[in-house]
């Protein structure tokens, strides 16, 4: 009696599954010798220098620059000669009808925001005015505007 041919192919088959779990028992023993876990904390540190450079050796000691703490300022310093000082600048835009305009500084070449009420006397644009700043819900606002 011959042989079937389901049992050389049930053998090829056994070949190639043996094969494939062989090849995947490598490829772990590779990943477990090449993997990170178990190493020392100074082969895994990464160093980055001044200029922005990945390397493996720590900086030297001599770039590090002293800093005293006394000269440390915490929190942000407050500003008032802004809003103190008389400004001056020119009308860029005006819209009467709903009531606002805005005025480029001539110092800073700031645009501030001026509503109609703030106005002394009613101005158009290109005008030259004088005028203050105060702080607004939603920045600087020109406040006291008068014409030169």
């Amino acid at each position: 009696m011959a042989r079937s041919q389901a049992s050389a192919t049930k053998k090829e088959k056994e070949k190639k599954r043996l094969q494939k779990r062989m090849d995947k028992e490598q490829r772990k023993e590779e990943r477990k010798a090449n993997s990170m876990t178990g190493k020392p904390l100074e082969e895994m540190m990464a160093y980055v220098d001044e200029y922005g450079n990945i390397s493996d050796t720590p900086p030297g000691e001599t770039k590090r620059i002293e800093t005293n703490v006394d000269d440390i300022v915490i929190g942000a310093t407050k500003n008032d000669t802004q809003a103190d000082k008389v400004r001056t600048g020119k009308v860029t835009f005006v819209n009467t009808a709903k009531g606002y305009g805005f005025i480029t500084d001539d110092k800073t070449k700031e645009s501030v925001f001026v509503h109609i009420a703030s106005m002394v006397i009613r101005v158009k644009e290109n005008d030259r005015v004088s005028f203050y700043t105060e702080r607004s819900p939603r920045g600087m606002a020109a406040v006291n505007v008068k014409k030169m």
